[in-house]
């Protein structure tokens, strides 16, 4: 890896955690220079669209992680109720520990798309196309287990925002159980 590529790759993961941390407003360019250690000129040369394009690149690089980790914990089990219910209790596990900060390595995209709806349209955008590929993953799986495709793409859906609410609560608690009550009522959502 060059010193390029990491100077560009500090600076994202630093802005990615402090996007976490502190929203997107409350962080500040140099804030992110300091987090990342890399020198001042560099994150003009690698972001030349400065914190707007830091925070459309953290929502790319988030939405790849996560997509990954629900293929993987989709395909885990075959039957849908057990696969949906290990992917969000996989989620949960990472809010038992909640004060450690560093385990939250992704943009939580809800907050974020939240903070920025009304004042950065590209943001929105860039969060509203996570949040359809991750429904598309969820989608495949039900289509794969012989949902039609209206009930998969409204169980996909509410999914979706069954997880995004469940986290938002869980950070709100500071605790894991909402996820868990989630987790509850997935078999009566998959129910055919």
């Amino acid at each position: 890896m060059s010193s390029k590529e990491t100077s560009r790759e500090k600076i994202l993961e630093a802005a990615t955690l402090l996007f976490h941390l502190k929203g997107y407003h409350a962080t500040g360019l140099s804030e992110i220079l300091k987090e990342s250690g890399a020198p001042k000129g560099s994150l003009y040369y690698h972001f030349p669209n400065g914190k707007e394009q830091l925070a459309i690149e953290a929502i790319n690089l988030s939405a790849k992680t996560i997509s990954t980790a629900i293929k993987e914990n989709l395909a885990t089990y075959d039957d849908p109720v057990e696969a949906f219910q290990y992917h969000i209790g996989t989620i949960a596990e990472r809010f038992k520990d909640i004060e450690r900060k560093t385990q939250f390595k992704n943009v939580p995209l809800g907050l974020l798309a939240m903070e920025t709806v009304f004042v950065n349209e590209n943001l929105r955008q860039a969060c509203e196309e996570t949040f359809i590929i991750w429904e598309k993953l969820f989608y495949d799986k039900l289509r794969m287990s012989g949902y039609s495709e209206d009930r998969a793409c409204l169980i996909s859906e509410t999914i979706s925002a069954l997880i995004e609410g469940g986290v938002t609560l869980c950070f709100t608690k500071k605790s894991s159980e909402p996820l868990h009550h989630v987790n509850k009522m997935i078999p009566l959502l998959l129910s055919q």
